[in-house]
């Protein structure tokens, strides 16, 4: 537990900025250990995940997803009516169980004793905290900071503010006929081929050769070639300027063709959320990339005041946030100190066909452990022998050949997100090529190949050698 003087006299023992995933969690778990805790969120309680992320967005990737649902029926002897979407019900489902889970934020954190304000908040000293509206200070022995991050629009074109970014989405009353989605990561991804499913004429436009910046290039690339039979992917091009045409937008590309759509997405990327938050009031400076840096422990520079989740740049991903905020807690007042290791992190990405991943892609696993044995599937799903979809899985084991351990698991394809989960498990355990070989099968599985799989892939000139 970091040092604070004890014969001050505080308004509360935590303080916590932001009402997302991490700060709730660091709420509710140190109020459960006795302390007394006061969230601040100026926006509404949940945080991106729930309110303008995950949440919703997973739900409208289950919307677009039934799109191919209809179309393979017909090999299975299904007989359908022409189908027909309403963005309309969607955006009212969608936004009535983001309010009902919001509520249940909400009582959560009363429940466990939590007082929360609906106010923004900036520090005003290392244990002081000023609510901007209600313009009034709280003393905190402990001040945690849980803002997450934003989106960006970059680079600034002119025109840029025609464009939408990926929380302007939520906010979109009807569907467009046509967008441009601009970014190559795993939310301009998504949301194309969100948009895609739904039947809107997609754009995705990328600087980049392939998507995905990161992920193992052989699934990148792959999904890319399987984009390209759903919409118009447009790599290694740029957006020069946005313009209006009428009620529509007209974006000329860095070759001078011009394409004219309904909507604009640019989805960039993300940075953390810190301007007004007077970091620099404490002596917080911020990292290269505009977050805060801490210690293992999500201490900052100042040892009354924690960062956890986006904000602190670690790993922006909503569960790494909550394990973040728990071990906060657990440590600061529950007398229970550990850390998050973030050495090996599953995670998905919501496009269509699917992504699940953890640990090193092929090129920096051969970086770090030189020799290697990669283990490769690829093949046509089962359903789509009746369907007739023209789609492959593949999926990458990479294994340090000196240990035997499993470095590296990639899935592409249906569920991917729902296997790396349980894959996940065992990575994480240090599970070996050996322990895989010897689990038995569940067939018939997408997921049994990943313990079927016995011959290494050879490679004349190995990714990242020579």
């Amino acid at each position: 537990m970091s040092e604070t003087p004890m014969s001050e006299s505080f308004d509360v023992d935590l303080f916590v900025i932001g009402g997302g995933s991490g700060g709730v969690r660091a709420a509710r778990i140190a109020a459960g250990h006795g302390a007394r805790v006061m969230l601040a969120e100026e926006y509404r309680v949940g945080g991106t995940c729930v309110i303008r992320g995950c949440v919703p967005k997973k739900l409208m990737v289950y919307a677009g997803r039934f799109t191919d649902e209809f179309e393979d029926a017909a090999g299975f002897g299904w007989h359908l009516e022409t189908p027909r979407f309403d963005w309309a019900v969607l955006k009212r489902s969608r936004d009535a169980e983001v309010a009902r889970l919001e509520g249940i934020y909400g009582r959560n954190l009363a429940g466990a004793g939590v007082e929360v304000v609906a106010d923004r908040a900036v520090i005003e000293d290392p244990h002081t905290v000023r609510l901007v509206h209600a313009d009034r200070t709280v003393r905190a022995r402990f001040i945690l900071i849980a803002t997450g991050a934003t989106p960006v629009r970059e680079p600034l074109i002119p025109g840029a503010e025609l464009a939408i970014d990926s929380n302007g989405v939520f906010e979109l009353e009807t569907q467009p006929e046509r967008i441009l989605v601009v970014g190559g990561g795993y939310i301009a991804v998504e949301f194309a081929g969100v948009f895609a499913s739904l039947g809107s004429k997609t754009t995705l436009l990328h600087r980049g050769q392939s998507l995905l910046r990161g992920f193992d290039p052989e699934i990148a690339d792959a999904l890319g070639e399987a984009y390209a039979k759903r919409m118009d992917l447009r790599l290694e091009q740029t957006v020069e300027r946005l313009e209006r045409d009428g009620s529509a937008i007209r974006a000329t590309l860095n070759g001078g063709e011009s394409l004219t759509v309904d909507c604009v997405l640019v989805a960039t990327g993300r940075r953390p959320n810190v301007a007004g938050l007077g970091l620099e009031r404490v002596g917080i400076d911020l990292d290269e990339r505009g977050a805060i840096p801490v210690e293992a422990d999500s201490r900052t520079r100042v040892p009354s005041i924690y960062a956890v989740g986006d904000v602190n740049g670690r790993a922006a991903l909503t569960p790494v946030a909550i394990r973040e905020g728990h071990a906060f807690a657990d440590t600061v007042f529950g007398n229970k100190p550990w850390c998050v290791d973030h050495r090996l992190i599953a995670t998905a990405v919501f496009s269509t066909p699917e992504i699940g991943v953890i640990g090193h892609n092929e090129d920096v696993a051969r970086r770090c452990y030189g020799e290697i044995d990669v283990y490769k599937a690829s093949f046509r799903p089962m359903k789509a022998t009746l369907s007739g979809r023209d789609e492959r899985v593949i999926m990458k084991i990479l294994v340090d050949r000196a240990s035997d351990r499993v470095v590296g698991v990639h899935v592409l394809g249906t569920d991917a997100g729902e296997i790396i989960q349980a894959v996940g498990i065992a990575v994480t355990m240090g599970a070996t090529k050996a322990d895989f070989d010897r689990t038995i099968a569940v067939h018939p599985t997408l997921g049994e190949e990943l313990v079927t799989m016995r011959t290494p892939f050879v490679v004349k000139h190995p990714v990242g050698v020579g």
